[in-house]
Parts: structure tokens; C-alpha cells; sequence
């Protein structure tokens, strides 16, 4: 717990630094199940981002296994819905998709991210949505390609301490917001002022890794999920990862931790799935079950493995305990260093 605060404060305090510079599907009833069976139509999950980042990548994975595993017989479609780092879907499901039964949503400690800071604020965050599951956990990578000069992440601060502006950063996330942070906050840590720092967002962590193979980047910061494939292909290095120890992906194994490093600190992203906020009783039920049931599925697991991710598992009412005390624990960060709404 003392590292999850010590965590969350560096990202709050960095933030601060910054801040100087479709179908209806069924009806909620009042908790009564619909005599009607569920699910009526095919499903949708959205990733609210571009391709190839981890709302993505999770979308897509949850969809591939409840069907080739048979656990769901309706065909699962993904959509992304970029725009705002979420922030513009997440509005459309918290109004225009709030009954919509047939829709749900991956998302990440953005959605209490940018629902508590004063600044780039959501209006919408997770009681805006029926809290389904967490699935799983990642951590962040600071990553450049496999040609850049930096041979170590050491390298890459030393030369952004001598020219700020001559080294460009970038994330898939809005200035202050996660990827953002996981980018900055080894820099601030190192005693870099966070200001100084060059930082070009894009709109999910694909499109940072398309500008970071484009040469218009010199690093990114994303989820190591996200890199996993291109590190075995030899297209880039990863110089850091934000976990408390080194992870256990195959190829991956030797990456230092920040910790590793001397910079004390670590990001721990969580991933889980969302329904509309006026869902019925009768598709929240199928979901729990049918989420309980794939968390249990070998193949699951095998998909956790392939994409690097560890199993991190909440189904409904202890999913919402969760995001309920890091509500708490952010908004309390937040309101002793100024910056909450």
C-alpha cells in the first residue's frame, strides 16, 4: 500500500507541475429481470482509442476468447472510438448508450483520472457506467526504437537534462494523463523539471508507436503490452519498465525497473470491462458469469501470457469496492496538492 501511495502522489504531484504549463439493446427495470432472453443481438465491445494500444489489444482479446471458446455464441464486434484519450466515447456511452444493453466499454485508471483533476476534466467517470470486471493488470514501458543512440534510460535523461527541447517524447494519452504520466514521471523523478519536458500526445498507444517508428519520436511511454511484439520483431528497445519487479515476458525478462535504476517509484495499470450505466439486472448477470467463466478459461491464460499481461481478477460488486477506494485515494492526493475539480 505504501508504494500504491507513494505512486499515485509522484503522478498527482507531476500533474501539477504540468498544470503551470446503435441499438437500444434492453432496459434497466428498476432491478427486474427482462423476460426477454439476453442477449438479443450481437455484442460490441469499444476500445475508446485507435488500433494497437491496450484498450485495444483487451477488447480484442476478451472478444477472440468468449467466442473460439464458445462462452459467448453471439458474435462480439470491436469498435474504436477514438478522440480526448476516451474522454469523447465515454461521454456518448455515459448518455446517448446508457441503456444499451448490447454495448460495452474497456477502460483504465483514465476513467478516474480524468474524472478527478481539475484540469482536461471528464464530467463522466465510473458511476457513469455498470462496473463489470477487472481483468488484468500491466505496467508502463519508456521505449525507443531498436537504432536510437540511447542505449539506457539513464542515456535518455541525461541527454533531455542537457536539451529539453532537442529530445521529443510522446504518448498515446493527453497531456496529465496516463501514458503522459508513465512518460514524465522517471524524468521528474530524476530531478528534470516536468515543464521542460517536450511531450506530443497522440490518440492510443498505436499511433504512438506508428510516430516512434516514423522517426517523430525519440521515445514513447505506453504499456509493455503494447511492445511486446515489437521487440521480438527487433523494431525497438524498451529501456524501463514501471513494475515493482522485472516481468515475465519471454524476451523481456532483463529490462530494468525503475527500482533497478535508483528512481523510486512504479505505474501499475489495471484494465477492466464496463456496461452502460442503466444496464439490466438480467445482462449484468450474464456478464459477471460469463466474465467469471473466461477469468477460469486456460485460453485466457494463454492470452494473458502471449500479450504479457498479468491476471489481476474483480467481478461486479468487489470491482466497484475497488474502484471506490481509489476514488477515495486520489481524490484525497488530489484536494491536499490543489488539484481536484
Amino acid at each position: 500500500m505504501r508504494k500504491k501511495l507513494l505512486t499515485l502522489f509522484s503522478a498527482a504531484t507531476l500533474s501539477l507541475a504540468l498544470a503551470a504549463c446503435s441499438d437500444g439493446g434492453e432496459k434497466s427495470d428498476g432491478g427486474k429481470s427482462s423476460t426477454e432472453e439476453y442477449p438479443k443481438n450481437n455484442l460490441t465491445i469499444v476500445a475508446p482509442s485507435g488500433a494497437g494500444g491496450g484498450w485495444d489489444l483487451t477488447a480484442r482479446s476478451i472478444g477472440k476468447t468468449m467466442n473460439e471458446t464458445g462462452l459467448i455464441d453471439k458474435a462480439i464486434t470491436i469498435e474504436n472510438k477514438p478522440g480526448g484519450g476516451g474522454a469523447v466515447f465515454m461521454a456518448t456511452f455515459a448518455t446517448k448508450e446508457a441503456k444499451n444493453d448490447h454495448m460495452l466499454m474497456v477502460k483504465s485508471p483514465p476513467i478516474l483520472i480524468n474524472n478527478l483533476k481539475a484540469e482536461g476534466n471528464s464530467p463522466y467517470g465510473y458511476k457513469d457506467t455498470t462496473p463489470l470486471a477487472q481483468l488484468t493488470k500491466d505496467f508502463g514501458a519508456i521505449v525507443v526504437r531498436a537504432d536510437s543512440p540511447y542505449k539506457s534510460l539513464s542515456e535518455l535523461l541525461d541527454a533531455i537534462k542537457a536539451d529539453p527541447k532537442a529530445i521529443t517524447m510522446a504518448g498515446g494519452s493527453a497531456p496529465g494523463s496516463m501514458d503522459h504520466l508513465i512518460t514524465i514521471l522517471p524524468a521528474f523523478e530524476y530531478g528534470i523539471d516536468p515543464k521542460s519536458v517536450k511531450y506530443v500526445s497522440y490518440d492510443g498507444g498505436g499511433e504512438a508507436m506508428a510516430a516512434l517508428l516514423g522517426n517523430n519520436a525519440d521515445a514513447i511511454g505506453t504499456d509493455i503490452s503494447t511492445v511486446t511484439s515489437y521487440v521480438k520483431s527487433g523494431d525497438v528497445r524498451v529501456l524501463a519498465v514501471t513494475s515493482p519487479e522485472k516481468v515475465a515476458i519471454e524476451g523481456l525478462e532483463d529490462i530494468p525497473t525503475l527500482y533497478d535504476l535508483g528512481i523510486e517509484t512504479e505505474f501499475t495499470i489495471w484494465r477492466g470491462i464496463f456496461g452502460p450505466k442503466d444496464m439490466s439486472e438480467t445482462a449484468k448477470k450474464y456478464w459477471v458469469e460469463k466474465l467469471t467463466a473466461l477469468n477460469e478459461k486456460e485460453e485466457w491464460a494463454e492470452e494473458l501470457k502471449r500479450n504479457g499481461w498479468e491476471q489481476d481478477f474483480r467481478v461486479g460488486d468487489d470491482f466497484t469496492t475497488f474502484l471506490e477506494e481509489q476514488e477515495g485515494t486520489i481524490t484525497e492526493i488530489l484536494t491536499a496538492l490543489g488539484m481536484q475539480k
